[in-house]
């Protein structure tokens, strides 16, 4: 087994968090447990975002560095008679990583563990066993025996699901695996930008943010960079990674460990032009390895970012992950650390003078 760092340690606390859209507190209490020792100043939307603030020169220009704090999950909507939990998807699902999968359903009484289950095969028409299961006709098998026993349990609807699933370093120990990478490893970023900036001159005001809401519509991203009214927007997310079989580079071209992906253009976002050659100009200059992505579908927090307010020069870093918005999702750690390298030293470029050519440009 291999032993944690005090990086690898974050990451853990972060990843094992639990926290669907609308349910956040219990990941904002460990990103502010790790971010407040290098903020100047914490504080939260009114939706639940939080925010630190590092000054660097008082009256810089400001730069919002966002990952956001939820994960993908469920809500309980129903308790049948029997006590079977039905569900609703909190942020997008494929039904067929769903099956057969443990869960943890939190409730006012603590935490009760269920499985997700359907019709057994072995009673379906050999046409129906050819075709997926859908999310509608599944449910959560918690052991109960009626409503009342779930009930006693704690279990109301409304009640947040998350998937479980334990922290792993794998054998090769760059690759860490753990459920609710998209989007903690945004927030570890947001946490370690600022860490490395402690002590160091740079010539703004800079914010690190964990949004919430993020996977039903990029909400808190909204109303944080409303009250932060940031002159540069970064959102920091997982992006897909084309590195396993199947997957042609036509479909997507980033590799695990290659570096970060600075992405030119997504459904939500065409990234900014200036601010995107200023972040590849100083890869280049630094030698930081990235890759260019393109996303035909999905957006990240910048799609908000950008059209908030007067309007917000943004672009999205990314890193590539493997089985996004599944049980547990693969990422790698050079990926990561050189996001962070990356973010830290175009921030240090953003003076006054930088931001207003980028803004007009």
């Amino acid at each position: 087994m291999v032993k944690l760092d005090e990086t690898l340690t974050m990451l853990k606390e972060l990843t094992d968090a639990k926290g669907i859209p609308g349910n956040e507190r219990e990941v904002r209490e460990v990103m502010r447990k790790y971010i407040e020792p290098f903020a100047d100043e914490i504080t939260n939307d009114g939706l639940g975002s939080l925010i630190a603030k590092k000054v660097g020169k008082e009256g810089g220009p400001k730069i919002m560095v966002a990952g956001h704090l939820d994960e993908v999950g469920f809500m309980i909507t129903q308790i049948d008679d029997k006590g079977f939990l039905r569900f609703q998807p909190v942020g997008g699902w494929w039904g067929q990583v769903m099956l057969a999968q443990r869960v943890t359903i939190v409730t006012r009484k603590g935490d009760v563990t269920g499985i997700i289950g359907s019709k057994p095969p072995h009673i379906l028409s050999a046409e129906a066993r050819k075709k997926p299961v859908e999310i509608k006709d599944m449910f959560i098998d918690i052991g109960a025996s009626s409503r009342e026993e779930a009930t006693e349990w704690g279990i109301r609807p409304g009640d947040m699901v998350v998937p479980y699933f334990e922290f792993t370093v794998m054998n090769n120990e760059k690759m860490l695996l753990a459920k609710a990478w998209d989007n903690r490893i945004g927030c570890a970023i947001a946490i370690d930008v600022l860490r490395q900036l402690k002590g160091v001159d740079h010539p703004n005001v800079v914010y690190g943010v964990g949004n919430v809401q993020e996977e039903v519509g990029l909400r808190g991203a909204k109303t944080a960079t409303y009250k932060i009214q940031p002159d540069i927007g970064f959102a920091v997310d997982v992006g897909i990674a084309g590195d396993t079989p199947g997957i042609s580079e036509r479909e997507a071209m980033s590799k695990m460990g290659k570096g970060p992906q600075v992405v030119v253009y997504d459904a939500s976002l065409v990234a900014h032009k200036g601010l995107r050659d200023l972040v590849t100009d100083t890869a280049d200059e630094l030698n930081i390895p990235y890759q260019f992505e393109s996303i035909p579908g999905g957006g990240t927090d910048a799609g908000s970012i950008h059209l908030t307010h007067n309007g917000v020069p943004a672009m999205a870093i990314t890193i590539a992950t493997r089985y996004i918005h599944s049980h547990a999702a693969m990422l790698h750690r050079d990926d990561y650390e050189n996001a962070v390298k990356l973010i830290v030293e175009v921030i240090k470029r953003l003076d006054r003078e930088t931001v207003d050519k980028i803004t007009f440009e």
